[in-house]
C-alpha cells in the first residue's frame, strides 16, 4: 500500500463533490488511492447522500489519514466544491466528479508540469468511456490539438475552443488555489453546468496554463448523470434556463476582462454556441406549452440579441439565423 505524506500544505488537494454515487464510488475512490502523487489530500464532500455513499465515505476518512469528509444538506454541486475551497490546504486544487476514474499518475504529472512550469493551471486529455459497452474514445483528438507549450490562461482557452472538441469542465486540470481565493472565483449555486463560466473565468484570470494530450482522465457516460438525463416539459423548461443563464454570464465575463486579455472571436462565438443548445431543445420538446415558455424565455431575457451580438463566422451565423427564423415561427403560432 502506497505512504501518503502529510505536509502542512500538500500539494494538492482533491475536492470529491458527492451524490448519490452508489455503485461507482467504490472504484472512483480506488483509482485516488491508488494516485503515486504522495503529497495530496482528499476532501470529499458529502452533498445530502441518501444511499449509503456518506457513511462508505466516512469508511475510507477513518482508513486513510489523507482523507476527511464534508456531511452537508442538498444543496448541488457547486455549493460542494465551494464548501470544499474554504477548508483545501492544497497548493493546486482539482475537482473530479464521483463516478469517474483516473489514471494512477494523473496528478503526478499534472503537478509535475505545474511545479516546472510554474503554470496557474495544468490540464491534459481524457478518455470518454460508454457504460454498458466496450466503447471509448479520446475526448479531445489529438489531430485536433497537440500537447502545448506555455501559454496565457486566455491564449490556451482560445486554442482549447478553436478545436470545436473542448469541453469546459474542471475535471480535466489542477488549478493554483491562490488565485482562485485571490480573485475570489467561486462556483456559481444552483447553476448546472457551473463549469464553463467557471474555467472561463480562471483562464481569464491565468498567466501560465499547458495543456498535455496524454488521456489521464476517464469519464463515464451513462444515463444518471446530470448531463445525459432525458428532460421535458417544466422540468425541461427549468433546464434550458441554466444555459440562458450561462450564456448572459459568459458575454458579462467578456465585458469585465476585454481590457485585461484579448477576447478572442472563439469566446463571442462560445456565447452563440451555448444559447443555440436552448434552439435545439426547443425543436425536441414534445410538449407545445413547455416549447412555448422555452421560446418565450429566450425572448425575455434577450438571447435572440445576445446571440446575434456575439455569432462569429460564416458557419455560426447561418445557424443562427436558420434558428432565429424557426424560433419567430414557432413563437407566433
Amino acid at each position: 500500500m502506497t505512504e501518503f505524506s502529510s505536509p502542512a500544505a500538500p500539494q494538492l488537494s482533491i475536492i470529491v463533490p458527492m451524490f448519490n454515487a452508489g455503485d461507482l464510488f467504490a472504484p472512483f475512490m480506488q483509482s485516488l488511492l491508488a494516485q503515486t502523487l504522495t503529497s495530496l489530500e482528499i476532501i470529499i464532500v458529502d452533498d445530502g447522500s441518501t444511499d449509503g455513499s456518506g457513511e462508505l465515505a466516512d469508511e475510507y476518512a477513518t482508513q486513510h489519514a489523507h482523507v476527511s469528509v464534508i456531511h452537508q444538506e442538498n444543496g448541488g454541486v457547486s455549493r460542494a466544491r465551494n464548501a470544499g475551497l474554504a477548508v483545501a490546504r492544497g497548493k493546486y486544487v482539482t475537482f473530479p466528479d464521483a463516478d469517474d476514474q483516473m489514471m494512477p499518475a494523473m496528478y503526478q504529472q499534472l503537478v509535475t508540469m505545474a511545479e516546472t512550469d510554474n503554470l496557474d493551471v495544468a490540464q491534459c486529455n481524457a478518455e470518454v468511456c460508454f457504460k454498458g459497452s466496450d466503447r471509448v474514445k479520446v475526448l479531445i483528438p489529438t489531430e485536433r490539438l497537440r500537447s502545448t507549450p506555455v501559454l496565457s490562461g486566455a491564449e490556451w482557452l482560445n486554442t482549447a475552443l478553436n478545436t470545436r472538441r473542448y469541453l469546459h469542465v474542471v475535471w480535466l486540470g489542477i488549478y493554483r488555489r491562490e488565485l482562485i481565493e485571490t480573485q475570489q472565483l467561486w462556483f456559481e449555486p444552483g447553476l448546472h453546468h457551473q463549469d464553463i463560466p467557471w474555467t472561463t473565468e480562471f483562464m481569464m484570470n491565468a498567466s501560465r496554463a499547458r495543456y498535455t494530450d496524454t488521456p489521464l482522465y476517464r469519464y463515464y457516460m451513462h444515463d444518471q448523470s446530470i448531463s445525459n438525463r432525458k428532460r421535458t416539459g417544466q422540468r425541461n423548461v427549468e433546464y434550458q434556463r441554466h444555459y440562458l443563464k450561462i450564456a448572459r454570464m459568459l458575454e458579462e465575463i467578456n465585458q469585465r476582462y476585454r481590457h485585461k486579455v484579448t477576447i478572442y472571436p472563439a469566446f463571442h462565438r462560445q456565447i452563440t454556441y451555448e444559447a443555440l443548445s436552448v434552439c435545439h431543445a426547443v425543436r425536441r420538446e414534445p410538449d407545445a406549452d413547455a416549447r412555448r415558455a422555452i421560446i418565450a424565455d429566450i425572448f425575455a431575457t434577450q438571447t435572440h440579441r445576445r446571440m446575434l451580438r456575439n455569432a462569429r463566422g460564416l458557419k455560426q451565423w447561418y445557424q443562427l439565423l436558420l434558428w432565429l427564423s424557426r424560433i419567430y415561427k414557432w413563437r407566433n403560432k
